[in-house]
């Protein structure tokens, strides 16, 4: 499992952004807090739990900071020892860089106190940015459980010695006293130091090396000086100091035990201060410097009082440095660099060599011009700048392009890109040179040698060969150029080639020399084939597209013919509205049905088949003939919608689906009973108003064995009309369903003419704007007066 930083601030585990060094120290101090272990143990411990789960040693340090956010850690060991853990939850990253009061909130009154404390310190140390802030922190979160007057931290120096880097508490002078006068060795400080073991001050006169006159300073009477790091060197010494007297009770001296094995981890990734540049032999490194060949320069950052690196002087150089103002090697000491080089003040190398000098990353520019004390004013020196950190300062070396250098790595650059080489034939020697390209083009080795251009023609396939022959001879004969394409057999495979050669007379008109250059078109040629290919398939995908269309459409109009007029079955008055999809190539499977049943009621019926094509129309017109054949024979309309469903799960493959409406009216009682599939609901229009006839129970045709289907019925007035409608009527791409119903219901509302107008054609012109995706089918039902039935 890979833990993903940038997430780990939903538990409000860990900053947004943290290096890995300090991920694993973090790590490593939980497990030190928790199990009184080294360093080098914790790391062990790390190792075996990641290979144990088959981990990065990366995933399962996040793994542990994360179990620490939750609040518990499952400690190694046989099962008889092992044992569940409380330990400090890291912060949220919001925040970071805020006062040691923000680090953490007050612990829940149930939790033990310890670990109340040391849930808030670990929050606490996954945000601190060095010992001065721990030490307020630390300060800060032992107020009620220790009650320190000051809190410092004496860091391990590279010289063996220790030195203030942290105190919170301390009075100006004495924090100056400390810093001016490091712990000496048998003052209790620097015992802590060398034996690892901590000490306790139980009365004043135990303050921090009373013998030491430095350290007699100070109103400690109370507090402990703790090893922070327990390897074969601690990385730092913790100091707990009191003024009160009152000794330290066995549970915050363990407390206090736990708090600086915790700040092991953190401490140890503060210790990542470069060796001082004074401490390397600067004689040495100009030594070194003096016996290169390249130019080289040692730099020492100079900062502004905010610590802004401002500019680098330049502490030695080698003989090979040439600076702007004409100084050369040694005499470019103690100079500031931009003021020889001020090229170097380009944004993209001065941030490489701060992030070089911040992260120790090497850094390698991009090659730049750049003017020297010599340069010529016609085209000036190309460097390659790189960087790598020394101490903490930089070494800076540069690489110069020379001018032919530069043209002949353009020139393979061009060839490269181009997948092109050049040639030269000298005709009175016949000699002929080839560019490394040419070769790699033919496939041939360089130690074979070129081949003669009277030869060329023996390389290509049979059928290019006289094209280029007539070429060739004409070049040499008569010094006409040539363009011409080609292909040769390779070990992989066909390659499609362009060779194109232009003749260098002598004061004659004689040809005496020709040069050009030999393209590889293979990877065009290749897709300019497949291009016409997939042209020629999608060409002939069209026709028969096209030719399935016709047949579909041929077949649609004999199984669903449209009336010419309206039909009038059952004391009902039925117009038909058929429209086709106008995109795509595909008929659709909508159909409709209004007939008068023996029994002289009229059934009228509206259905959808999903998809397009042959399958579709055959579906429909099964679909259509059955039904109204179950009808006839006396089938209720949910009876019917139960063996359809049958129907269409039983045969055919694949299996087909489909949506439809059965509407059964008695004109004696003007009653309409209706039941429906999957299908959208009819449109009632009485009085100038519209509205949907509730849906009864119905599900899609073809989709589960043995649905339920429920009858509705309403009755109508003389007068009314009710719509049935398929979805290509309501459907946009941009809307729901419920909108394209509304925008319905409101079209109906307003072109509700009497009986005997072209009531559908204003209705489907405002309903359908723009191209229709889908086939339309739509009846318009109308209840007509006794009177008009006569006619």
């Amino acid at each position: 499992m890979t833990i993903d930083p940038a997430r780990s601030a939903e538990t409000g585990a860990i900053p947004d952004v943290v290096a890995p060094e300090a991920v694993l120290e973090r790590a490593k101090g939980v497990i030190m807090a928790l199990t009184g272990s080294t360093a080098d143990a914790a790391h062990a411990e790390l190792l075996r739990r990641a290979r144990g789960a088959g981990r990065t040693l990366l995933d399962e340090c996040w793994i542990t900071l994360s179990g620490a956010s939750s609040g518990g850690v499952e400690l190694a060991g046989d099962a008889a020892s092992r044992r569940t853990v409380a330990v400090p939850a890291p912060a949220s990253p919001s925040g970071r860089g805020s006062s040691p009061a923000a680090w953490g909130s007050a612990p829940a009154p149930a939790e033990d106190a310890n670990a109340s404390v040391l849930r808030r310190v670990g929050r606490a140390l996954v945000r601190v940015d060095g010992p001065a802030e721990l030490a307020a922190g630390l300060r800060e979160h032992l107020a009620e459980s220790v009650g320190p007057d000051a809190v410092v931290v004496f860091s391990a120096r590279p010289d063996g010695g220790l030195e203030l880097t942290g105190d919170a508490g301390l009075d100006e002078d004495l924090a100056a006293l400390w810093r001016g006068s490091p712990p000496a060795p048998g003052s209790p400080v620097a015992e802590v130091f060398e034996t690892r073991e901590p000490h306790w001050l139980e009365t004043a006169d135990g303050g921090p090396g009373a013998s030491e006159a430095p350290w007699a300073a100070g109103p400690w009477g109370s507090g402990a000086w703790l090893p922070v790091g327990t390897g074969t060197r601690p990385a730092a010494v913790l100091g707990v100091l009191r003024r009160g007297h009152e000794p330290l009770p066995p549970r915050t001296r363990e407390l206090l035990r736990s708090v600086a094995r915790l700040c092991s981890g953190r401490l140890g990734a503060f210790d990542t201060r470069p060796q001082p540049f004074a401490e390397i032999s600067l004689p040495t490194v100009q030594a070194v410097l003096a016996a290169l060949p390249e130019a080289a320069l040692a730099l020492v950052p100079l900062r502004s009082a905010s610590g802004q690196v401002e500019d680098y002087r330049i502490e030695a150089a080698s003989p090979a440095v040439v600076g702007l103002t004409g100084l050369t090697g040694e005499a470019l000491t103690g100079v500031r660099l931009l003021e020889s080089f001020p090229a170097l003040a380009d944004e993209h190398i001065w941030q490489g060599l701060l992030n070089t000098l911040a992260t120790g990353e090497p850094y390698e520019g991009e090659p730049m011009a750049y003017p020297s004390a010599n340069s010529d004013a016609g085209e000036l020196p190309t460097f390659s700048v790189r960087a790598r950190r020394l101490g903490d300062g930089l070494m800076l070396t540069w690489s110069r392009y020379e001018i032919a250098e530069r043209q002949e790595q353009r020139l393979s650059d061009v060839q490269r890109l181009g997948n092109l080489g050049w040639t030269n034939w000298n005709l009175l020697t016949e000699e002929v040179n080839w560019s490394p390209q040419v070769f790699r083009i033919f496939d041939r080795s360089p130690a074979d040698g070129a081949v003669p251009y009277h030869d060329l023609p023996d390389q290509v396939l049979a059928e290019d060969r006289p094209a280029l022959t007539r070429a060739v001879r004409s070049l040499a004969s008569d010094g006409r150029a040539f363009d011409v394409p080609f292909r040769i057999r390779t070990a992989h495979g066909v390659r499609h080639l362009r060779a194109v050669a232009e003749a260098v007379t002598d004061t004659h008109g004689t040809p005496v020399e020709a040069h050009g250059f030999v393209q590889d078109l293979t990877a065009q040629r290749s897709a300019e084939l497949a291009l016409v290919e997939s042209e020629r398939m999608m060409l002939t995908q069209h026709g028969m597209l096209r030719a399935e269309r016709s047949l579909a459409s041929r077949l649609q109009q004999a199984l669903l013919p449209l009336p010419h007029e309206p039909v009038r079955p059952g004391g009902l008055r039925v117009d038909v509205a058929y429209l086709p999809a106008q995109s795509g190539i595909q008929v659709g499977g909508d159909w409709f049905s209004a007939i008068e049943l023996p029994d002289g009621d009229a059934l009228c019926v509206v259905g959808d088949v999903a998809g397009h094509g042959i399958d579709a129309v055959a579906t429909m017109a099964q679909l259509r003939f059955t039904a109204k054949g179950m009808v006839i024979t006396g089938s209720s309309l949910t009876g019917a919608l139960t063996r359809l469903n049958a129907l269409l799960l039983h045969t055919g493959e694949p299996r087909a689906t489909a949506t439809m409406v059965l509407a059964r009216y008695n004109p004696g009682e003007r009653k309409l009973v209706w039941a429906q599939a999957g299908h959208p609901p009819p449109l009632l229009l009485r009085d100038g108003e519209a509205r949907f006839l509730k849906r009864p129970v119905g599900m899609l045709l073809g989709a589960v064995e043995n649905p339920p289907f429920q009858e509705a019925e309403t009755v109508l007035e003389p007068g009314d009309r009710i719509l049935l409608y398929t979805d290509g009527l309501i459907e946009r791409p941009s809307e729901g369903i419920d909108a394209g119903l509304q925008r319905l219901a409101a079209a109906a509302a307003g072109h509700d003419e009497q009986p005997g107008s072209a009531s559908l054609g204003p209705l489907l012109a405002e309903m359908l704007e723009g191209e229709r995706r889908d086939d339309v089918c739509v009846l318009d039902i109308r209840v007509m007066p006794e009177k008009d039935l006569e006619h």
